[in-house]
């Protein structure tokens, strides 16, 4: 047996079934990457709970797909090269947003003032729930 095929062997489960699902390859269209967002927000979803090892590593390589197409894609994040705080602060600037209103979505004014001073790092459930309400992906965030 080759070193390839061992290897191969020792691939979880469950992370052969998110490649089925969706391979890990370049993002292409609008479909595509629905169907990818989709995928990462149920995943991350799931991780207050606890990804198994594949999960978690799938879940990284497919955020970084979608963030891949959200920058070639988005007038905004192609000509900067963006963090999440950035990001989310032009997003709050696009939807007139100020931080009592983003306290609302991410658990009080006091979180919101932690996070846009970058003294405290968004949650996943903080993740979820922005890129729900802004209708970006959750990679934007990570």
């Amino acid at each position: 047996m080759s070193m390839i095929t061992k290897k191969y062997r020792r691939t979880p489960d469950d992370y052969l079934e998110l490649v089925r699902r969706f391979p890990l390859r370049p993002i292409r269209s609008r479909d595509e990457y629905t169907e990818a967002t989709a995928i990462l927000v149920d995943l991350i979803g799931r991780a207050d709970a606890g990804l198994s090892a594949g999960q978690s590593d799938y879940t990284d390589v497919l955020g970084r797909l979608v963030r891949e197409y959200d920058q070639q894609h988005s007038h905004f994040l192609k000509e900067n090269d963006v963090t999440p705080l950035e990001a989310l602060k032009h997003l709050m600037e696009e939807h007139g947003m100020n931080t009592v209103a983003l306290g609302k979505l991410v658990g009080g004014t006091g979180q919101a003032s932690l996070i846009l001073n970058g003294k405290r790092e968004l949650s996943k459930s903080n993740i979820r729930t922005l890129a729900a309400h802004f209708n970006v992906s959750t990679a934007l965030f990570i």
